[in-house]
């Protein structure tokens, strides 16, 4: 066997095993969400998540692959393994969607919005960005550097979250009439403490396997150096956090650690290749900082995200990609204002076609569900499973 062959077996079990620690994201969405949501509205949460993994998977095998890729090919690695981890990525845009519009919005119609982003909406933005680059020599060609997806798969399904928030509103109370926010405490602490580790781990082959060969030893040690990279910017994101909280209110308030965690992980997949070992922990600080000022911002202007999935992913998703063209140190040809191009046109288009998509789909069957169904919780009107029977009263 040739030394070609072998790096071509290490890549594709490489892509293979990358693409695994992606597939625990999906546990990681479903079990955060499912803690974040009160107890009537847990079975739903989960029964999105699940759906959401298998249409927009198979979507992405029928037409999203050839519409983002064309007829690129991979020679280092089994064309197999290349799609699995792509694939890997796709259902990610739309789970920071459907936790962002939690205990309001209605199963069906989030589906067939996966399906349309799965096809058409993501597989677009992956053309002119990792793709096959269908504005190559047009004045929107793109030269952002992104290495796994703070534009390209958080943000994009940040700016679909925003679309959707806009369209059905918020959740039932609040924010009351009278003013103020009321605050809907989470239902399981620890489900939301394990979602949130399950995606921390998942990160490692999100941004590791991004890197895209480790057969060799230079590649191995950029493999490292990424997944190394990506974990500093997640522990500066919870730290920074913590402090903030313990400054502010005294107390330590987990699930907004644990968000600046994510914020943190977000803001270093555009470049974590890119930079030492020391950039990570500045790029991850200021991630958690922005979660903080992201969630009072966002709730002073009554849009409503239960998981804080916008100060997540959508504004660390431009935190990081700007932050390449800040700190990236390897003499990439990267410029603040390519990156800050990708930016707009990413967001121009993910936010205005996802709005029109939902618009319509709104019209056809409402994205929201009806007054009583959301008081009574969706897990009996839309699954027929309750999560927590025993917790009703028997009379």
């Amino acid at each position: 066997m040739n030394v070609e062959s072998i790096s071509y077996i290490i890549d594709t079990l490489y892509a293979i095993f990358a693409m695994t620690l992606i597939i625990f994201m999906v546990p990681g969405f479903a079990m955060l969400e499912a803690g974040i949501v009160r107890t009537k509205n847990v079975t739903a949460v989960l029964t999105i998540n699940t759906l959401i993994y298998a249409v927009a998977s198979l979507s992405f095998l029928l037409f999203g692959y050839s519409l983002a890729f064309g007829d690129l090919g991979s020679d280092s690695m089994s064309k197999y393994a290349a799609f699995l981890f792509q694939m890997a990525f796709v259902g990610k845009v739309v789970n920071i969607m459907s936790g962002g519009v939690s205990e309001r919005a209605k199963v069906i119609p989030l589906v067939l919005f996966t399906v349309i982003m799965a096809s058409i909406l993501y597989p677009l933005v992956v053309n002119i960005t990792w793709g096959s680059n269908f504005l190559e020599g047009t004045i929107l060609e793109l030269s952002m550097y992104d290495l796994a997806g703070s534009t390209v798969i958080h943000s994009t399904g940040g700016w679909a979250l925003l679309a959707a928030i806009l369209i059905i509103g918020a959740r039932k109370g609040r924010y009351p009439k009278e003013g103020g926010i009321r605050v809907i405490p989470a239902s399981n602490i620890p489900l939301v403490t394990l979602g949130a580790f399950l995606l921390w781990i998942g990160w490692f082959g999100f941004n590791g396997g991004s890197v895209g060969s480790i057969a060799s030893k230079e590649n191995a040690d950029l493999v490292a150096l990424t997944i190394m990279n990506t974990n500093t910017a997640g522990l500066c994101g919870a730290i920074v956090v913590a402090i903030i909280m313990q400054i502010m209110y005294k107390k330590l308030d987990l699930t907004m650690i644990l968000n600046g965690a994510l914020g943190g992980l977000v803001a270093v997949t555009a470049g974590p290749d890119l930079y030492d070992i020391y950039t990570p922990i500045l790029i991850g600080s200021i991630g958690g900082i922005l979660v903080v000022i992201g969630v009072s911002v966002f709730d002073k202007l009554k849009i409503d995200d239960p998981v804080g999935a916008l100060s997540v992913h959508l504004v660390n998703g431009i935190w990081g990609t700007i932050a390449v063209g800040l700190f990236a140190s390897n003499g990439e040809d990267i410029t603040i204002l390519g990156q800050l191009k990708g930016i707009i046109v990413v967001a121009i288009f993910a936010f205005i076609s996802s709005y029109i998509i939902l618009f319509i789909i709104n019209k056809i069957m409402p994205l929201r569900a009806g007054n009583d169904e959301e008081m009574q919780g969706l897990d009996v009107e839309e699954c027929g499973i309750e999560a927590y029977p025993e917790f009703k009263r028997a009379f």
